[in-house]
């Protein structure tokens, strides 16, 4: 027995009396176009965690790449691992939002996601504390590497959301 949230949706209300069979059929079909994108994963906590994430990538790019660089390598692996991860985050963030997920089910979603979080985690860690080491006070080297920071905080608040989320529940459910 699972005791994972299940939304059951209904045509009538639990206030009121049933809606009429044409208003019924109309509704259905406007609902079944408005259900093309999730309206609550926008508003929701993993949502906003995955648009902070793109937004502190992309300022830590831009700030990065508008300065004088003191060390070429250095900040081009930063430049090309936030960009990576911006464009992953991305990826998974049109997955939630458009119900790709509902439509491929030969890929374990939570897997592949947790797997690029905890990966792109590790080598954004890397890059962060690397651009640190070698910004020599740049203004803007050290804006970048402490983006690239604030990204790696919040990228590990996703790796612990999706673990406890999907290793948690299916835990629990393998046992009732």
């Amino acid at each position: 027995m699972s005791h994972g949230a299940r939304v059951i949706r209904t045509g009538v209300s639990s206030g009121g009396p049933a809606a009429p069979p044409a208003a019924t059929t109309a509704s259905s079909s406007a609902g079944s176009d408005a259900e093309l994108m999730d309206g609550a994963y926008f508003r929701s906590c993993a949502g906003m965690l995955k648009v902070a994430q793109m937004i502190s990538l992309l300022v830590g790019f831009i700030s990065v790449n508008n300065s004088p660089w003191t060390n070429y390598s250095a900040y081009s692996y930063f430049q090309i691992v936030t960009m990576c991860d911006l464009v992953m985050i991305l990826f998974f963030y049109i997955i939630h939002i458009f119900r790709i997920y509902r439509k491929l089910t030969c890929v374990s979603w939570p897997l592949a996601e947790f797997l690029h979080y905890l990966i792109g985690t590790i080598l954004l860690l890397i890059a962060s504390i690397i651009a640190a080491s070698r910004s020599y006070n740049v203004t803007g080297l050290v804006a970048g590497a402490t983006f690239g920071f604030l990204a790696t905080i919040l990228c590990v608040l996703s790796i612990w959301s999706s673990y406890k989320v999907s290793c948690i529940t299916q835990s629990t459910s393998k046992y009732h």
